[in-house]
C-alpha cells in the first residue's frame, strides 16, 4: 500500500517509488518479498481517477521507477501488478525511461506484468500477504488478456 506509506490517498501522475520506499513500506506494513512472489502495489490511482477524471487517468499515472524495477526484478519475483494501467511511473521520473520497467520486468527477466489489478479492497482491509491464484486463459500466440486473479488470506 504505496499510499499508506506516503501518507496520501492517492499518488500523483509521475509520482515515482523507489525500492527504498519499497522496503520501507513493506517493513512498516509488515509485509515481505520473497523469490517466487508476486509483488503487487496499490496507488490509488484508478480507485480515485478513473471515474472522476478519466482524461487525467489514462495521461498518467505513478509507479515503479526504474530503480525500483531493478530491485524487484533482483529479488527473482514471479510477476509484478499495480492498480494502474501500467506498472511504471508515467511521466517518467526526471532522468529515467518511460516503460522502460517493461524491459527490465519482460525483456531482462522474463516476469509477468499485471496492470489495472483491483488493490484497493487488499489496502483497505489491511491484507499484506495472501495466496496469489491466477487461472491462465488459453490464448494461442496472445500477448495480453484479461484475466480474473483471486487473493486468499
Amino acid at each position: 500500500d504505496m499510499t499508506k506509506h506516503f501518507g496520501v490517498e492517492h499518488l500523483d501522475a509521475g509520482q515515482g517509488f523507489t525500492s527504498d520506499d519499497i522496503k520501507a513500506a513493506a517493513e512498516a506494513q509488515g509485509g515481505e518479498i520473497r523469490e517466487g512472489d508476486v509483488g503487487l502495489f496499490y496507488s490509488g490511482w484508478t480507485d480515485h481517477m478513473l471515474e472522476s477524471d478519466p482524461q487525467a487517468w489514462g495521461a498518467g499515472q505513478p509507479g515503479v521507477t526504474n530503480e525500483a524495477a531493478e530491485y524487484l526484478a533482483s529479488l527473482n519475483i514471479m510477476a509484478v501488478g499495480e492498480d494502474s494501467w501500467s506498472v511504471g511511473a508515467v511521466r517518467a521520473v526526471e532522468g529515467e525511461k518511460v516503460f522502460y520497467d517493461h524491459v527490465t520486468f519482460l525483456a531482462h527477466n522474463g516476469i509477468y506484468i499485471l496492470e489495472t489489478m483491483d488493490t484497493g479492497p487488499l489496502a483497505e482491509q489491511g491484507v499484506n500477504e495472501f495466496m496469489f491464484v491466477l487461472g491462465q486463459p488459453r490464448f494461442k500466440g496472445a500477448v495480453q488478456s484479461m484475466i480474473n486473479p483471486v487473493a486468499m488470506w
